[in-house]
């Protein structure tokens, strides 16, 4: 793998990570069982997604022979 690969996976890792942390990192995150979705639970979810899908980019791009 190039280390500019590496570099640019590395980077949207941390990225995912930090928007993951920030997205959930609030003081109410233990609610009871059975309780109605948090309403900043649409918000999360788009980060989530978001992050996953800069992850699958970034191994398609880590993978790819076209730089090679």
């Amino acid at each position: 793998m190039r280390r500019g690969s590496r570099r640019a996976a590395a980077a949207v890792t941390l990225a995912a990570l930090a928007a993951l942390t920030t997205g959930c990192g609030h003081e109410d995150a233990a609610t009871p069982a059975g309780t109605a979705i948090p309403s900043g639970y649409a918000d999360i979810k788009k980060k989530v997604d978001a992050a996953e899908s800069a992850a699958a980019a970034a191994d398609r791009d880590a993978t790819s022979d076209v730089d090679r």
